[in-house]
C-alpha cells in the first residue's frame, strides 16, 4: 500500500515538474525565432542555435520526465537547463526596484525547479513508468500473498548428509 502511494506521488511530482516547462517549451517551438531573438537581447552568441537547443530540451525532456526514460540523464539535463535558464535569463542584479524583485524571484524559482530535477535523478522515477515496467518485466514472479514461495518441484530438501548419532 505504502508502494503504491510513493509510485503515485513519484508520477504526480513528475507530471508537475513537467508543467512548469512543457507549455513553455511548446510556446517556443511555435516561435522558435522570436525566442531566439530574446536571447540575443540578452546578448547570447549564436542565439539561433542555442535557441533550438533549448527548445529541443524544453520540450523532448518533460516528455522524458512523464514517461521516466532516462532518469539520471534527463533530471540532470533538465537541472542543468533550469539552472542555466535562471543565470541567463534573469540577471535580477542588472536591474532596481520591482523589477529586480521580480527577477529575483523568477531566478529563484528556476534554481529551486533545479533542484527538483535533481532531486528526480537521484531518486528515479518510480514503478508506474518506463523504467519500473522495464525493470518489472525483468524481475521474476513475486511470492504469493502466502509469504511461501510456490516450488514447483515441491518442498526444497537440505543436501548435506544427515548427521550420525551420537
Amino acid at each position: 500500500m505504502i508502494a503504491r502511494a510513493q509510485d503515485a506521488l513519484s508520477l504526480a511530482a513528475r507530471l508537475l515538474l513537467a508543467a512548469a516547462l512543457l507549455p513553455t517549451g511548446i510556446g517556443r517551438a511555435l516561435n522558435v525565432s522570436g525566442f531566439a531573438l530574446t536571447l540575443a537581447g540578452a546578448g547570447i552568441p549564436a542565439p539561433n542555435a542555442v535557441a533550438t537547443v533549448m527548445v529541443v530540451v524544453q520540450v523532448f525532456g518533460p516528455l522524458a520526465l512523464i514517461l521516466g526514460v532516462l532518469p539520471r540523464l534527463t533530471g540532470l539535463a533538465l537541472a542543468g537547463f533550469a539552472a542555466a535558464t535562471a543565470v541567463v535569463l534573469h540577471p535580477f542584479w542588472h536591474f532596481t526596484g520591482a523589477a529586480a524583485v521580480t527577477e529575483r524571484a523568477l531566478l529563484l524559482a528556476d534554481l529551486g525547479l533545479a533542484g527538483g530535477f535533481l532531486i528526480y535523478a537521484v531518486a528515479g522515477p518510480g514503478a508506474w513508468s518506463w523504467q519500473g515496467w522495464r525493470a518489472a518485466r525483468r524481475t521474476p514472479a513475486r511470492k504469493p500473498a502466502g509469504g511461501r514461495a510456490a516450488n514447483a518441484n515441491g518442498p526444497k530438501r537440505s543436501r548435506q548428509p544427515a548427521r550420525a548419532a551420537a
